[in-house]
């Protein structure tokens, strides 16, 4: 592909305008010839000191901030394109989006706290029951309209990103539901996707080891409706959940479309749920009149998860009443409040994925009505992550469990000690129990027949992060695990 083509908007030397480009990179170890090596300055390390390595490689273009270019070109080569940009990442974003093309024909996206996972989970499926063949993209890594999953970071870089929308469209996926994180809308990964419609879910504390405050990241998620949606696109919010007039007032600032779901909701409206075993039955007002809907999820966020789903689809082109039909037939996301085992005694045991305490708050609260007994949880919190939600999480787990276990997560390069006794402090009466493995185990053996445990903040994870070590670890397995090891089936 031409630099000229692949660069629009800057400004080239007229001998480089025809210059082939091959291939993208923001990683000078794969660099081959003919490609663009993007060099990014990060919060820990600095990309243009790779670029010489990257033109030794093969690179024939590197891409940097305005004020590195001098720098870069002092380091390479004289015959190589330095380019300049004051946002590289941003355009590096358009770089890969012109470079692979093609794109399903409907993609919508989701951001927000908690919920990301499971509203493009059950938006996929409900494009499938339409008839369409959909993918989503997210945390659970790619799902295919066959069930295949891989990857796994909940925005991809740009290249991998495109690479994957490109692919997609190529095997006739005409539908996509991604994910978009913060991170993702902060350092411009998802620039260049055509969207259809965005949902907001919720906002509550995370990432503040990356974001200086909550306004920051709020900031970060709100680009996705005031930069990333075109003209037209429809934005799809519940108005009841916090911070969701930042996103209506975005919307009404641009005259978007809004589509609203929930209790307050103007399209979706629920007006009665009441629980019906393992699901809930939905009553919900719209334009099409009134739908009964049984759910067969538990708890309230669930519900909202879903209407937001339904609502990316309507918002799609999808009817109405085939949106809100898919919805009795919704699996839930791996590791969302997954029944993992149950004890021969009769007690059930759940994996959850909250690693944050909004979502610890949720699961537990989804749990308790389904309680006959005690309602325990084994819960950690992230090394290397803002230590200030780690007594957030003790205090979600006291306030909704009769019995925590405080356990390790993913310590990384911290002292697990101290990150479990930051937990504890919002958790006194907690037992600490270091080994994962063995907290787990004494939260197994504590069951009684009506009695439900929670392991949370793993989820689907298949690995627990020691150092710099990945040790295989389920928390699925080791529920299973458990369970065997006190004579039960």
């Amino acid at each position: 592909m031409d630099l000229e083509y692949l660069a629009a908007g800057l400004t080239l030397p007229e001998a480089a305008r025809s210059l082939k480009i091959s291939g993208l990179t923001a990683d000078s170890r794969k660099v081959q010839p003919g490609f663009l090596f993007a060099a990014f300055k990060g919060a820990s390390v600095d990309g243009t000191r790779f670029a010489p390595n990257a033109v030794a490689a093969g690179a024939v273009a590197v891409l940097c901030a305005d004020d590195a270019v001098a720098a870069v070109r002092a380091a390479c080569p004289e015959h190589t394109v330095v380019l300049g940009a004051p946002e590289p990442r941003q355009v590096f974003a358009g770089m890969a989006a012109r470079f692979y093309g093609a794109q399903p024909d409907t993609i919508v996206a989701v951001t927000g706290t908690a919920g990301k996972t499971s509203v493009a989970h059950f938006a996929r499926q409900i494009f499938q029951a339409a008839g369409h063949p959909a993918a989503s993209l997210g945390t659970l890594g790619t799902i295919r309209p066959d069930g295949e999953s891989y990857g796994g970071l909940t925005t991809p870089d740009p290249v991998a990103l495109h690479k994957e929308l490109s692919e997609l469209e190529a095997e006739g996926i005409n539908h996509a539901a991604l994910e978009a994180s913060s991170h993702g809308l902060d350092q411009f990964r998802l620039d260049g996707v055509r969207l259809t419609a965005a949902a907001f879910t919720n906002l509550g504390r995370d990432h503040m080891d990356y974001h200086a405050t909550v306004e920051d990241y709020l900031n970060a998620k709100l680009r996705l409706f005031s930069e990333l949606l075109p003209a037209g696109g429809t934005v799809v919010v519940d108005p009841g959940e916090k911070y969701a007039d930042r996103v209506l007032a975005v919307a009404q600032a641009r005259g978007l479309p809004v589509l609203s779901v929930g209790e307050t909701g103007r399209d979706l409206k629920l007006t009665g749920r009441k629980p019906a075993g393992a699901a809930q039955q939905l009553t919900l007002q719209t334009v099409r009149g009134e739908y009964k809907v049984t759910l067969p999820l538990i708890g309230r966020f669930q519900v909202s998860n879903a209407l937001i789903a339904a609502g990316l689809a309507i918002a799609a082109g999808i009817d109405t009443g085939t949106a809100l039909r898919a919805l009795e037939n919704l699996k839930g996301a791996p590791g969302r409040l997954e029944l993992a085992g149950k004890t021969k005694s009769g007690g059930l045991v759940f994996v959850d994925y909250a690693h944050k305490p909004d979502a610890l708050d949720n699961a537990l609260a989804a749990l308790r009505p389904f309680t006959d007994g005690v309602l325990s949880v084994v819960v950690g919190a992230g090394g290397d992550r803002d230590p200030g939600k780690r007594v957030l999480m003790g205090e979600a787990a006291a306030r909704q469990a009769d019995l925590v276990i405080v356990t390790d997560d993913n310590p990384r390069s911290e002292d697990p000690a101290t990150i479990r006794k930051a937990v504890r402090q919002g958790a006194p009466d907690a037992l600490e129990i270091g080994d994962r493995f063995e907290a787990i185990a004494e939260g197994v053996r504590r069951l009684a027949k009506g009695d439900i445990l929670c392991v949370a903040g793993k989820g689907h994870e298949t690995g627990q992060i020691v150092g710099d070590t990945v040790i295989p670890f389920s928390d699925h397995e080791a529920v299973l695990r458990a369970i065997n090891v006190e004579g039960n089936t």
